[in-house]
């Protein structure tokens, strides 16, 4: 039973742990990492390929040309996943691996041994380990966040927005049939769609918050300030329209196209087209 795990980079020329990734992916094991360069500026795509040939059978690497934001790679890394048929399990982490592999094997371990689940995710604020480091202010703001979540999902989650999930493959269609209405906060969006899948009472029996034990907020954030800012006024934008608008088809009524990609070790059946 493989895993593909996606690594979405925007800019990461100067943080990407070439030797991390290389190690981990010339062990003995059933992974296959998934780089995805959204629109980089700098030199990412060239390390990107560079890191592939070096195992090009678990590796490969998607280049969206245009920078459409996280949400939009996560997509794009994740169809392309499901539509090569060998990968049973999906899931992602940062770039900078601000969660290491032993964390989101961790995750994956606890997704294996339990037949009901569908999805588990790491948690920085769930039983949280001393071993996480967080700075002031993005706990202040975190906590404001967090609120804003609850209100929206209505679902005993501590923390939506860690950047290590992994689920089955099989929730492909659900989550990413349909692009996302956010950049960033796509994660509340998957819970929701999730939430309308499954149903508010069956969905707990679904997923699982699993307490990380290494997490360390890396500087050079690509969410800047004012994005920062921003994150209230998006997430009430996504309970309007997946509460208010949600008898509307709002893949129908808002149209996004499709990112222009090209795929580096793409098997020739495989489309991305929506």
């Amino acid at each position: 039973m493989k895993t593909g795990i996606i690594i979405p980079c925007y800019n990461e020329e100067k943080r990407l742990n070439v030797n991390a990734f290389l190690d981990f992916i010339n062990k003995e094991n059933e992974f296959h990492l998934c780089f995805v360069n959204d629109g980089s500026k700098d030199g990412t795509i060239t390390i990107l390929k560079t890191i592939q040939s070096e195992n090009p059978l678990k590796i490969s690497v998607i280049d969206i040309k245009k920078n459409s934001g996280k949400a939009t790679a996560v997509r794009a890394g994740a169809r392309y996943l499901h539509s090569r048929g060998d990968i049973t399990f999906i899931g992602f982490i940062d770039a900078d691996l601000s969660t290491d592999f032993e964390d989101f094997d961790g995750l994956l371990k606890t997704l294996k041994t339990n037949n009901k689940l569908s999805m588990v995710f790491g948690s920085r604020a769930k039983n949280a380990s001393e071993a996480i480091e967080k700075d002031s202010v993005r706990a202040i703001f975190s906590k404001i966040v967090k609120m804003l979540v609850f209100f929206i999902l209505r679902l005993p989650i501590e923390d939506t927005q860690c950047g290590a999930k992994v689920f089955r493959a099989k929730l492909v269609p659900i989550l990413f049939k349909r692009s996302f209405f956010s950049r960033w906060l796509f994660d509340v969006e998957m819970f929701l769609r999730m939430k309308k899948h499954f149903g508010k009472v069956l969905i707990l029996n679904k997923i699982y918050e699993q307490p990380l034990q290494r997490w360390v907020h890396m500087e050079d954030s690509k969410l800047g300030i004012k994005d920062s800012l921003e994150i209230p006024y998006r997430l009430l934008s996504i309970w309007f329209n997946y509460n208010v608008l949600q008898n509307l088809r709002y893949s129908d009524s808002i149209q996004i196209t499709e990112p222009v990609v090209e795929i580096f070790g793409l098997p020739t059946q495989v489309s991305l087209a929506a």
